[in-house]
């Protein structure tokens, strides 16, 4: 959560960037927004670039930028039907900003079936996960299924000495596992072409 000065900064280098086609410096910056000290917005926008909310090029004048997208891998494919065998096949690609934090990992994975498609995920598209290793129970994850060697997006549901996999498809039934690794949670969909 950014505090309502790193928010006023960051409003103002949009604004400014959007108006003039070019980034604020420091100084403007500061006239900007009426604050008495240049350290001080040198040490907001710092601290913005490690979160990730802005991007500036070390020794260079006016490289404050606003990343639009964020580069992630996707590893390649998950079922979303029976599960498949796990493949790695990763390539970078961008997703909007605002599907990821940069507190923590992600990747993205090409859907493969129609499993889940209540939940609005289609064959071809493209989830967003986030590295985790447990999620609530209902929520959407990627399981991996080491007896099988299989991974598969299902609804997760731990139960005693088991875990259900629920489909988001009322022609497909539920499966049960007792070995599942959780590697991550579904926190976005992509459906343009990439």
């Amino acid at each position: 959560m950014l505090t309502p000065t790193k928010q006023r900064v960051l409003k103002f280098i949009n604004s400014y960037s959007d108006k003039k086609g070019y980034s604020p410096t420091l100084e403007e910056i500061r006239k900007g927004l009426k604050l008495s000290s240049i350290s001080t917005i040198h040490q907001h926008v710092k601290e913005l670039e490690s979160s990730g909310h802005l991007q500036k090029k070390s020794h260079l004048h006016r490289s404050i930028e606003i990343p639009r997208n964020q580069t992630i891998l996707l590893m390649g494919t998950i079922s979303a039907g029976g599960p498949i065998e796990a493949i790695r096949d990763p390539r970078p690609i961008e997703v909007p900003r605002n599907m990821v934090s940069a507190r923590a990992k992600y990747y993205a994975l090409r859907i493969a079936g129609t499993s889940m498609i209540e939940d609005g995920i289609f064959d071809g598209d493209i989830i967003v996960v986030r590295e985790q290793s447990d999620v609530d129970n209902g929520e959407k994850a990627v399981a991996y299924l080491p007896d099988q060697n299989t991974v598969t997006l299902k609804r997760i549901y731990r139960e005693k000495n088991r875990v259900k996999l629920v489909p988001a498809n009322k022609l497909m039934k539920p499966f049960y596992a007792t070995n599942v690794q959780i590697q991550g949670k579904v926190v976005g969909v992509l459906r343009k072409e990439i």
